[in-house]
């Protein structure tokens, strides 16, 4: 297993930045899933940070390096600032960065497949609203999603005093709700596109304060005849709760995709 923090001009934001990618190593997984590597290329899984964190923040706060290690699975984390996974009005276009430049130019650093069966996306607080938007946006792009403690609505963000100025920054005046920044507008109209459904997984503590707004949106993607696994749980919005989840989320996208 290797870990590489890759530093790259983007196109998208007119920086440099910087994503950290755990990368496997052949020998260390086995013989059917080397076979598929080499058919298809490595199966990966883009995780997402939260507002307050980093592209390296997954591997300083959980032991997903060690977690991963015989899956055969790549692991890139990009970072996007306090941007919510959206391109800001006063700030540079995350959104964009994200669901088209990141998928582009790791493929032209790694050996990564292009195949949606072997894709997947997850992410923590805005990270999980971030791999949720991602997955109901681009749809061909992910076989699944999971989200841990994910902020469903972002619309809330203008109520909330300390949260205010991001959302000025991001939005200005202009509104969340029925827009393609809306979790529940993206869900409502999903079915016209006609595409195919990622599988969901949704994790939230009970004594999360998100834990509502979570359960709805599990119960609104199950009325979608969405494929939705819901896991709750004691915990709170913290890395403690998060270090566990993420290995049944990496259990999840195993048995259910990745076993050849």
């Amino acid at each position: 297993m290797a870990l590489i923090r890759n530093y790259f001009f983007s196109e998208t934001l007119q920086i440099n930045t910087s994503m950290t990618i755990i990368f496997p190593q052949l020998q260390q997984v086995n013989l059917k899933m080397n076979q598929l590597i080499e058919k298809h290329g490595f199966p990966t899984l883009y995780l997402l940070h939260g507002l307050f964190d980093d592209d390296i923040t997954w591997i300083r706060r959980t032991s997903i390096e060690r977690y991963v290690d015989s899956l055969g699975l790549a692991v890139v984390m990009p970072q996007v600032g306090r941007s919510y996974y959206t391109d800001m009005v006063y700030g540079p276009k995350y959104w964009t960065f994200l669901s088209e430049e990141v998928p582009k130019i790791t493929r032209t650093f790694f050996r990564l497949s292009d195949k949606r069966e072997y894709n997947f996306v997850a992410g923590v607080s805005m990270g999980g609203y971030g791999a949720l938007k991602w997955a109901l946006s681009r749809p061909k792009q992910f076989m699944a999603v999971a989200s841990l403690s994910g902020r469903i609505d972002i619309a809330k963000l203008s109520e909330d005093p300390l949260r205010v100025r991001d959302y000025k920054l991001i939005f200005d005046n202009q509104t969340v709700e029925d827009t393609e920044n809306d979790l529940f507008w993206l869900l409502k109209n999903f079915n016209q596109n006609k595409s195919p459904k990622p599988k969901v997984y949704i994790s939230c503590g009970i004594e999360d304060d998100l834990y509502g707004e979570n359960l709805m949106f599990c119960d609104a993607l199950q009325d979608a005849a969405f494929d939705c696994t819901f896991d709750e749980g004691l915990g709170g919005h913290e890395w403690s709760y998060w270090d566990q989840k993420i290995q049944d989320v990496l259990d999840w996208l195993v048995y259910h995709f990745l076993i050849p």
